[in-house]
C-alpha cells in the first residue's frame, strides 16, 4: 500500500490495515513499499510510565530512511520529550493514543521528573529582542520540525502537554522564561521554514506557552483540531497559504487563533493567503473541560480566545479571510499593525460574537516600531471588509474601535449587515481591589498610545456605544444597528479626525447619536439613528 492510496482511507480503515501489516511483520526493518510502521515495533512502550522518546525517533529515522510512510501510534500513554519530525513521515495517532509531554526541569535542575530533558532552544540571536522569547525558538518543544517538508500529525489522538511551561516562570529574583532553563520545553508543535503539512483531526490539551507555532510555513492545513490550552492556540508566524478549518481553540489566558509576522527568522516576511473559516474560538471555558466534553464555564465568564492578527507586524499581512466562525466569551477579532507593515485586503465575514470581553471588533493602526531600524517603514491598514457579524452582550467598556494614528491613517473600510449589542453602560471600571467608577463619558479622553503595544484594553472606556473611530479616511457603513440590553446614554458612533464617511441604513436608539471631531466629507442617509445629513467640513458638533 502507497501513500497516496492510504491517504484515501477512513481513520477505521488505515488502523485495520496497520493490523494487518504488523502481524506480518516480524522485525523493525520494513520494506519501502510499504507505507505503515507501528511505533511499537521500535521499541515504543505507551505505558505510561517509560520515556519512549528515543524509540519514537528511531522508528520516524527508520521510515524516513526508507523513503517516506505513516508511523502508526496505536493506543497507550507515550512519554515523551522532543520528537524530531522528519520530510514524508506521516504519524498516525490512533483512538486511545496520548503523546504525553514529560516533565520539564524546574530552574537549578538538571533533567525533569521524567529524569530526561527537551532539545535545546538553540543559540540566541540578535534579532531575539524584536518578539518575546518563546517565537526565536523552536527545537525545545514536544515536536520539532525545521526545513522539511510532506509530513503530517493526523488521526483523532490525544496531545498532551502536560509538562510543558508556559514560557514564563517567577523567581526569588523577578520573573524570567522558563524556556531558558536547560532542557525545559514551552510549545508542543513547532515547525520552522517548513512546506507542505497537514495537521488533522487530534487534540491538544495544555499546549504550553504555543500549542502551534508555525513560522515560515507555506502550504500549512490545520483542519478539525482541537486545542484546550492555557495559552496561545495556533501562532501563524510568516507563513504562506494557510488553511485554518473547523477547529475547537478553548484559551482562557491567551490569543486562540494568531496570525502573526514576526523578525524571528532574522528578516522580514509576510503572511499572506490565509482562511480561518468554520471555526469556534472561545476562552470562556475552563481548561480540560472541552477535551473532555463537559464544557464547564469558567467562573470569570469570559477570557482572551480571540482572533487576532499581530501584534508581531514587522511583514505584513496581505490576502487576510475570517469567515463563518463562532467566538464565545473571547475578546473578540482584532487587526494589528504596528511595526511597520502593511495590513491589506481583509475580509471578515459571517462571524457571530457572544459576551464579547472587550471590543468586539480593533482595527489598529500604530507605531510601536519593534524592530530593526533599517525596516521600520509607515504601516498600512487598508481595504477591509466586514460584514454580517453578529455581536450580543459585549461588555461596554469599549465600542468597536477603529484607529489609526495622526500621522498615519487607516483607509478603506466597508462595515455593513451587522448587529452590535451591548450589555448597557456599566457602572465600574476593573474587578476586585480595581474596580473604579465608571468614569463620566462626557469628560472621557481615549489616549492615542502612539508608540505603545496595540490592545483595546490600553485605551480603557470610549465615549461610545457603538464605534468608535479616529484617524481614518474613506469609510463606508451600511445596515448596521446598535443596541443596548440595558440603559447606555453614550452616543452610537464616535468620530474624530475621520474623512470621506458614509453611513446609510443604521439603527440606534433615539438619542444623539454621532459626535464629530474634525470630520470632513460626512453623508448621513436614510437612517434611524440621524436625520439625513452631509457635511463638507464640521470641527465639533453632536448630531
Amino acid at each position: 500500500m502507497f501513500r497516496r492510496d492510504l491517504l484515501k482511507l477512513s481513520p477505521l480503515a488505515i488502523v485495520s490495515a496497520a493490523v494487518g501489516h504488523i502481524a506480518l511483520a516480524q522485525t523493525p526493518e520494513t520494506s519501502a513499499t510499504d507505507a505503515l510502521y507501528d511505533v511499537r515495533r521500535y521499541g515504543a512502550t505507551g505505558d505510561g510510565k517509560t520515556v519512549d522518546t528515543p524509540a519514537i525517533n528511531r522508528a520516524i529515522e527508520a521510515v524516513a530512511s526508507a523513503g517516506g510512510g505513516t508511523l502508526l501510534f496505536p493506543a497507550g500513554t507515550y512519554v515523551c520529550f522532543t520528537i524530531q519530525l522528519k520530510s514524508k513521515v506521516d504519524l498516525y495517532l490512533s483512538p486511545g493514543c496520548t503523546i504525553l509531554a514529560a516533565d520539564s526541569p524546574k530552574p537549578g535542575e538538571a533533567t525533569g521528573y521524567n529524569g530526561g530533558v527537551y532539545d535545546p532552544g538553540g543559540p540566541a540571536q540578535p534579532w531575539e529582542g524584536y518578539q518575546d522569547y518563546g517565537h526565536n525558538h523552536w527545537a525545545n518543544s514536544l515536536f520539532y520540525g525545521e526545513g522539511i517538508n510532506n509530513f503530517s500529525i493526523t488521526g483523532p489522538g490525544l496531545i498532551h502537554g502536560k509538562g510543558l511551561s508556559r514560557g514564563g516562570y517567577g523567581s526569588a529574583t523577578g520573573p524570567v522564561f522558563m524556556a531558558e532553563q536547560p532542557g525545559a520545553g514551552n510549545k508542543t508543535i513547532a515547525l520552522k521554514n517548513c512546506r507542505n503539512v497537514l495537521l488533522r483531526d487530534f487534540s491538544v490539551l495544555k499546549g504550553g506557552h504555543f500549542a502551534l507555532l508555525a513560522t515560515g510555513v507555506d502550504t500549512l492545513t490545520i483542519d478539525n483540531v482541537l486545542v484546550d490550552t492555557d495559552r496561545d492556540g495556533f501562532d501563524i508566524d510568516c507563513c504562506h497559504n494557510v488553511r485554518v478549518s473547523n477547529c475547537t481553540v478553548n484559551s482562557p489566558y491567551d490569543d486562540g487563533i494568531c496570525p502573526k509576522s514576526s523578525y524571528a527568522l532574522g528578516y522580514v516576511r509576510t503572511t499572506e493567503n490565509v482562511t480561518i473559516a468554520n471555526c469556534f474560538v472561545t476562552g470562556a471555558y475552563v481548561m480540560g473541560s472541552v477535551v473532555d466534553g463537559t464544557w464547564k464555564k469558567s467562573v470569570r465568564g469570559h477570557g482572551n480566545g480571540r482572533i487576532k492578527c499581530g501584534t508581531e507586524s514587522n511583514g505584513g499581512f496581505r490576502n487576510i479571510s475570517i469567515s463563518n466562525c463562532v467566538l464565545e466569551g473571547s475578546k473578540g477579532i482584532a487587526i494589528e499593525t504596528a511595526d511597520g507593515a502593511f495590513a491589506e485586503d481583509i475580509a471578515i465575514s459571517n462571524i457571530t460574537l457572544r459576551d464579547t470581553d472587550d471590543a468586539p471588533i480593533f482595527l489598529r493602526l500604530n507605531r510601536r516600531n519593534r524592530g530593526p531600524a533599517e525596516t521600520m517603514r509607515p504601516g498600512t491598514l487598508r481595504r477591509v471588509l466586514i460584514s454580517n457579524i453578529v455581536s450580543y452582550n459585549s461588555a461596554s467598556i469599549a465600542a468597536p474601535i477603529l484607529s489609526g494614528i495622526a500621522s498615519n491613517f487607516i483607509e478603506d473600510v466597508k462595515i455593513n449587515n451587522c448587529y452590535f449589542a451591548n450589555a448597557g453602560l456599566p457602572t465600574t471600571v476593573g474587578s476586585g481591589d480595581r474596580a473604579k467608577p465608571f468614569p463620566d463619558w462626557h469628560t472621557l479622553q481615549v489616549p492615542e498610545i502612539e508608540d505603545a503595544y496595540p490592545d483595546p484594553n490600553r485605551f480603557g472606556p470610549t465615549p461610545s456605544k457603538g464605534f468608535f473611530i479616529r484617524h481614518l479616511k474613506n469609510l463606508e457603513m451600511s445596515h448596521v444597528e446598535i443596541a443596548s440590553s440595558a440603559p447606555d446614554p453614550r452616543p452610537a458612533f464616535w468620530l474624530e479626525d475621520v474623512h470621506r464617511a458614509d453611513f446609510f441604513a443604521i439603527t440606534a436608539p433615539a438619542q444623539p447619536n454621532f459626535v464629530l471631531r474634525n470630520v470632513s466629507d460626512l453623508r448621513i442617509f436614510w437612517s434611524r439613528a440621524a436625520k439625513d445629513t452631509t457635511f463638507d467640513q464640521v470641527a465639533s458638533q453632536t448630531i
